[in-house]
């Protein structure tokens, strides 16, 4: 499960709004390769759900995960911020042994 915190909430839902102009969009979550730490995370909005996806909802957000990312992602909060020291989405993982500076690649 991935939960959202009531920032993350707010936000989201103000970009979904400027996304759903072409139909319903759900927040995608996943997991690549890359960054300083080795593994990155991945936010986009996504109209298609396939086979391979996990569907969670939390505070009201459907969130999709292909299940490979979902080993990474397990009991993560999806929180945002907005303050003098950076703005934008940031992940909470238990999951990490460690994150770069930038908090947008983790290891495992």
């Amino acid at each position: 499960m991935i939960k959202v915190t009531e920032k993350a909430k707010g936000r989201i839902l103000e970009l979904r709004k400027d996304e759903s102009k072409q139909g319903e969009r759900h927040l995608r979550v996943s997991v690549t390769g890359g960054g300083c730490s080795g593994l990155m995370y991945n936010l986009s909005f996504d109209q298609e759900i396939s086979e391979a996806d996990q569907i969670f909802e939390d505070n009201q957000v459907k969130i999709l995960v292909d299940k490979k990312s979902l080993l990474y992602l397990l009991g993560t909060t999806l929180d945002f911020s907005d303050g003098l020291n950076g703005k934008g989405f940031q992940f909470i993982n238990p999951n990490a042994s460690r994150t770069c500076g930038c908090g947008e690649s983790f290891a495992v």
